[in-house]
C-alpha cells in the first residue's frame, strides 16, 4: 500500500514537471513569435520610410531638373541680332530745371513734362538712376533704351508740398508728383530721377526739407551736388578772378556736409556743374572730382555738363566720367540739340542708340564695336559680341 502511494506521488511529480516544461516552451515560442513579428513590422516600417525617402529624393531630383526649364521660361533667350542690341550705344541724360508756368527756356510746364515722359515711354525708353549709369548696372527690358532724368537747382516746382493742414501732400503738378503718377500708369518705365540741389533751402520749403529728402531716397530717387550756393567754379562774376582750390573744396564739400546732416551716411557721388562752368586751370579740376571741407570728404564719380549731346556708357573707352554731356529737355532755343531733336535723330539712326539685352550680367553689342569696350570697367560681366 505504501509502495503504491509512493508510485502515485512519483507519477504526480513527473506530470507536474512535464506541465511546467510545456508552459516554459510555449512562453519561449510566444516570445520568439512576438520578436519575429516585431522584427517584421520594423522591417516593414523601415522599408516604408526608405521608400518615402527614395520618393522624396526622386521628387527633389525631378524638381531640380525642372528648375532650369522654369528659369528658361522666365528668361527666354534674347535674339541679339534681331533686337539690334547695342550696349555700347548712346544714352540721353536729360537736364531739367523748373517745372511750372509759363513755358520758358529753363522751365517746362507740367503738361509738357507729362508729354515728355509719354513720348519717351512710347519710343521704348526706360528710366535708370545716375548711380546705375555710373556703375554700368543698366537694368532695362530687352530691346529698350535707358534714359537718365536729372533736375538742377532743387526748385519748388520740382518737389512742392501743398501743406494742407500740416499734412505732407505732394503737388500733383510738381515733378515728383508727375513722376509718381506716370509710374502708377507705367510701372515698367521706372521711378528714377536725380535732383541736384543747392543750399540753404533746397526745394524752397524749409519746413519740409528733411521729409522731402527722406521721401526721395526711400523711393529710389537721388540727391546730387550742385555746390553749396550755386557757385560758379570757374571765376567770380564780379571780379572775374579765377577760383582756387580752397574755394572749390568749400563749395562742394559744404554741400555734401549739409546733405549728410539731413541724411546721415548718404553718399553724394555726382555733381552737376552750376552754369556748366569748371576751373580754367585743369589742375584745379582734380578738386572738382574729389576733396574735403572741414573733415567732410567728397568724391564725384560723375560730373555733368550743361552740354548738348548724348553720353556713352560708363564702360565705353571714350567716356570721361569727369565730363559727362547732357541734353536740354526743352523745345525753346535748343539750336537743334534738345530732347526732341535727339529723339528724331535716334529714330533716323537707331544703330547709334543704346539697346539693352535685358541681362545685368552681360554686356552685348555688335562685334565690330568691341574695340570701344573698356574691359577694366565691367567687373565680372560676360561679354557677348555678336556678328
Amino acid at each position: 500500500m505504501i509502495i503504491n502511494k509512493r508510485k502515485f506521488l512519483a507519477l504526480i511529480v513527473v506530470l507536474v514537471l512535464i506541465f511546467i516544461t510545456a508552459c516554459t516552451n510555449d512562453k519561449s515560442n510566444n516570445n520568439a513569435f512576438a520578436e519575429r513579428q516585431g522584427n517584421q513590422e520594423n522591417q516593414e516600417s523601415v522599408s516604408v520610410e526608405e521608400n518615402q525617402d527614395e520618393k522624396e529624393i526622386i521628387n527633389e531630383n525631378e524638381a531640380e531638373e525642372e528648375a532650369p526649364i522654369e528659369e528658361q521660361q522666365d528668361h527666354p533667350p534674347v535674339d541679339l541680332k534681331a533686337l539690334k542690341v547695342n550696349e555700347l550705344g548712346k544714352i540721353m541724360i536729360l537736364m531739367y530745371h523748373d517745372i511750372g508756368e509759363p513755358e520758358d527756356i529753363w522751365v517746362r510746364t507740367p503738361e509738357n513734362f507729362r508729354k515728355d515722359l509719354q513720348t519717351l515711354y512710347d519710343k521704348g525708353y526706360r528710366a535708370i538712376s545716375m548711380k546705375d549709369y555710373i556703375e554700368g548696372n543698366i537694368d532695362t527690358p530687352p530691346g529698350t533704351t535707358p534714359v537718365v532724368i536729372t533736375f538742377d537747382d532743387g526748385t519748388k516746382g520740382q518737389f512742392n508740398i501743398l501743406d494742407e493742414d500740416g499734412e505732407f501732400v505732394i503737388d500733383p503738378d510738381s515733378a515728383v508728383g508727375i513722376l509718381e503718377e506716370f509710374n502708377k500708369e507705367h510701372p515698367d518705365f521706372g521711378l528714377k530721377a536725380t535732383f541736384y540741389v543747392f543750399y540753404p533751402t533746397p526745394f524752397r520749403q524749409e519746413q519740409w526739407i528733411t521729409e522731402k529728402f527722406q521721401y526721395l531716397v526711400e523711393r529710389g530717387m537721388e540727391i546730387g551736388n550742385h555746390c553749396y550756393n550755386h557757385e560758379n567754379l570757374r571765376m567770380d562774376f564780379n571780379t572775374k578772378e579765377s577760383r582756387d582750390a580752397q574755394f572749390i573744396q568749400e563749395a562742394l564739400g559744404k554741400n555734401v556736409k549739409a546733405t549728410q546732416e539731413i541724411l546721415p551716411g548718404y553718399e553724394v557721388d555726382s555733381l552737376a556743374l552750376p552754369y556748366g562752368a569748371s576751373p580754367k586751370d585743369e589742375e584745379l579740376y582734380n578738386y572738382v572730382i574729389k576733396g574735403s571741407f572741414e573733415g567732410t570728404q567728397y568724391h564725384n564719380k560723375a560730373i555733368l555738363l550743361v552740354g548738348s549731346n548724348p553720353a556713352r556708357p560708363s564702360y565705353h573707352v571714350n567716356t570721361n566720367m569727369a565730363k559727362i554731356p547732357r541734353i536740354r529737355a526743352s523745345e525753346m532755343e535748343t539750336e537743334n540739340t534738345g530732347l526732341y531733336d535727339w529723339l528724331e535723330y535716334f529714330d533716323n539712326h537707331p544703330e547709334e542708340r543704346y539697346i539693352s539685352d535685358g541681362d545685368l550680367s552681360t554686356i552685348s553689342f555688335p562685334k565690330e564695336l568691341e574695340e570701344y569696350l573698356d574691359k577694366e570697367k565691367i567687373g565680372d560681366k560676360l561679354i557677348q559680341a555678336y556678328e
